[in-house]
């Protein structure tokens, strides 16, 4: 009879060698520069696990965050968007938003910390957030402009809608200060002017994007951006999201003829 920690092990052994074989097969194979993740289901894995307060849930995710972006650094991912809370979540009870604010704060001054590779980039409407995790946001964008590694996009306060709004005001406000009338600037207003005002204006487009937690919709993430994306949607919990699944989020991708609408 085996006994459970017997069975943690041999499962463990198993992953290990379905992760290798997996990393094997990617070998070579075409892969994305950006990848977008909606980290989605913390408040359920806290519920399953009986957890007193869904902060376990979020806390648990974002202790999680280090891990992907290290599997995208393997998979040679230039720039990773990551969905940490939307503009709609803002308005959920003071009891969840203030500790998961405090959790995500933390988070980001982690992962800015200077041991740390990564770049820092904030995304979403910061003038919806409290003035201490702006301060956080500009700090850890400020401290790793410089450094070589992976670009992570931390959306917070994000909505796609909101976006592409802010966009198009960012683009009026532009011109008018030119003294252009609203009559000349419809008519150069074309695609690329939007994009060029958009949060992440200057970036390639997210070649790939994947909600955790089975839910498969985008609920407002990169609306204009994904136009051509591949969407990837996998039934884990985002805490419960294993480095095998972002394995098979890739071999998916790989498998697949990109057609850009043709």
């Amino acid at each position: 009879m085996t006994t459970e920690g017997g069975s943690v092990g041999v499962r463990d052994l198993i992953y290990g060698v379905y992760e290798r074989r997996l990393s094997r097969a990617l070998a070579g194979a075409p892969g994305p520069r950006h990848v977008g993740v909606i980290l989605d289901g913390n408040r359920r894995w806290a519920r399953a696990a009986g957890a007193r307060h869904v902060s376990d849930g979020h806390q648990a995710g974002a202790d999680h965050i280090a891990d992907l972006l290290a599997w995208c650094d393997e998979a040679g991912v230039e720039v990773a968007t990551l969905w940490l809370l939307s503009s709609d979540n803002l308005s959920r009870s003071p009891d969840e938003i203030v500790p998961l604010l405090g959790i995500i704060e933390d988070t980001v001054r982690d992962l800015a910390a200077p041991e740390k590779p990564w770049r820092i980039n904030p995304v979403g409407a910061l003038d919806l957030l409290p003035d201490s995790t702006v301060h956080v946001l500009k700090e850890a964008e400020e401290s790793t402009r410089g450094k070589p590694g992976l670009l992570v996009n931390i959306a917070i306060g994000y909505g796609g809608r909101r976006e592409i709004a802010d966009a198009v005001r960012g683009l009026l406000h532009e011109h008018a200060q030119k003294g252009a009338s609203l009559e000349e600037v419809a008519t150069v207003l074309d695609v690329e002017h939007i994009a060029e005002h958009l949060y992440t204006r200057g970036q390639p487009d997210p070649d790939l994007l994947i909600r955790t937690s089975g839910e498969q919709r985008l609920g407002g993430f990169m609306l204009w951006q994904s136009a051509h994306s591949e969407f990837y949607f996998c039934d884990a919990l985002w805490p419960d999201f294993r480095k095998i699944d972002f394995l098979r989020a890739l071999r998916s991708y790989a498998q697949r003829q990109r057609r850009f609408g043709a």
